[in-house]
């Protein structure tokens, strides 16, 4: 087995720094050992953030692969996900690093708006939703044979929180002419988790990643700012973790499977 794998974190989120724990408590604990390169886009003005933190700790794409390889990339959510493609200043940015990921590293995950944008990059198109999505939502694995898929428990929950998401329609015709393969579904967030044909690209458009604070600081956050979120299935006066298992478990399996592909080659 190798000794490391080494995973990109692209942080596209607001107060980046404050993101960024998520992502490092669904890696502790893990069997694999992971060293972590944490990315920032060179187009995005990250005007919530500490520049500090971005100084100190972050590098340019360019830079995280100057003198060796990513096994792995992580693009993170985004809050641009009314906004036409094109008009995101990054965007072009994000497509060149798409392109090299599809050539050179083993698996690469967008989540949330990161998700939406490796769906876009397919081909797909996405949709806005008439009201935010937010809550918790129950949850079934698509795919008896495949390593996302938990035999012992197939129904689980994840958190949401988007104003988009792929045209459900495009995704089936995409996936019945054989370039993705549907992953999860939710009755209520409908298909949120799926993959490219070759494996290369993992889109998962929940945030399996969230605590249970978070949750409830959105809620505020958004309150503050006059807005009626109201998560469902989550009481923000008696939050209940009931999916955090589940998303370490999921991270999990992400890294061993990227293992397993390093390991082969």
């Amino acid at each position: 087995m190798v000794k490391k794998i080494r995973i990109g974190l692209l942080n596209l989120m607001p107060e980046a720094e404050k993101y960024e724990k998520y992502l490092m408590e669904m890696f502790a604990f893990q069997t694999i050992h992971v060293e972590t390169v944490w990315i920032k886009a060179t187009q995005h003005a990250y005007k919530s953030s500490d520049k500090k933190q971005l100084e100190k700790v972050y590098v340019t794409f360019g830079q995280a692969i100057e003198k060796e390889k990513l096994d792995g990339l992580i693009i993170t959510g985004a809050p641009v996900e009314t906004l036409p493609f094109e008009t995101i200043t990054y965007w072009n940015e994000l497509i060149g690093i798409l392109d090299y990921s599809q050539q050179h590293i083993i698996s690469t995950m967008g989540i949330c708006w990161g998700g939406i944008a490796i769906g876009k990059y397919l081909g797909i198109d996405n949709k806005l939703l008439d009201e935010k999505l937010f809550g918790v939502f129950s949850s079934e694995y698509l795919q008896k044979e495949h390593w996302i898929t938990d035999s012992k428990h197939t129904v689980f929950d994840c958190p949401q929180s988007r104003y988009a998401s792929m045209d459900e329609n495009a995704l089936i015709a995409t996936a019945k002419n054989g370039n993705i393969r549907l992953l999860v579904n939710s009755e209520e967030a409908g298909i949120y988790v799926f993959e490219s044909a070759d494996g290369r690209f993992l889109a998962h458009l929940g945030h399996p990643e969230y605590d249970t604070d978070r949750i409830v600081s959105e809620y505020k956050r958004d309150a503050l700012k006059g807005l009626n979120h109201i998560p469902l299935h989550f009481d923000v006066n008696h939050p209940v973790n009931t999916w955090q298992q589940n998303g370490k478990d999921f991270f999990g399996k992400w890294l061993e499977m990227i293992s397993l592909k390093k390991n082969l080659k």
